[in-house]
């Protein structure tokens, strides 16, 4: 049962830490990677793909340190190895249609899902996006409003830099 427990927190918790690598390392000193996601892709892989890359290592170096270690590490590496799972199904699925998996959702929690990272990319470039998150979304109508107000932000800050301020 503790096992079934910690696969399931860490689950939740990788929503946290999808979220934070997502908003403060991809739109921040890691776009470089990221950015070809925000772009048309050309190809099966884009640079962004480097990111799973990189989970998948850290998921194996738990398994490793489970068997090796600590057993508890190979329930943790279960839940992010679980939230890759519901990463590829719900984003690269759902939302980009990275492989045959064209259902558009029209209504309830898959429809907000797909909605919010539709208004992920509707900003072009790293700054002044919403919805970091990939398994979890605000209502689609709150962050129109973070959209908006983001938007408002960047006009102003343009306005200032054209007056001289």
């Amino acid at each position: 049962m503790i096992a079934v427990l910690v696969v399931i927190a860490t689950v939740a918790f990788m929503e946290w830490v999808a979220w934070a690598a997502h908003k403060y390392i991809m739109h921040g000193w890691g776009w470089g990677w990221h950015k070809s996601h925000h772009e048309e892709r050309h190809g099966a892989f884009e640079m962004n793909d480097l990111y799973a890359v990189v989970f998948a290592v850290i998921a194996i170096g738990m398994f490793a340190a489970g068997e090796w270690w600590w057993r508890p590490a190979t329930w943790v590496a279960i839940g992010v190895t679980l939230y890759g799972v519901l990463y590829f199904v719900a984003h690269d699925g759902l939302v980009h249609k990275r492989w045959p998996f064209t259902y558009i959702p029209r209504k309830g929690y898959a429809k907000r899902l797909y909605q919010a990272h539709r208004l992920h990319h509707a900003v072009e470039g790293k700054e002044g996006c919403v919805s970091f998150g990939f398994i979890y979304a605000k209502p689609v109508k709150d962050l129109v409003k973070e959209l908006d107000h983001n938007r408002k932000i960047d006009r102003a800050a343009l306005d200032e830099v054209q007056d001289g301020r």
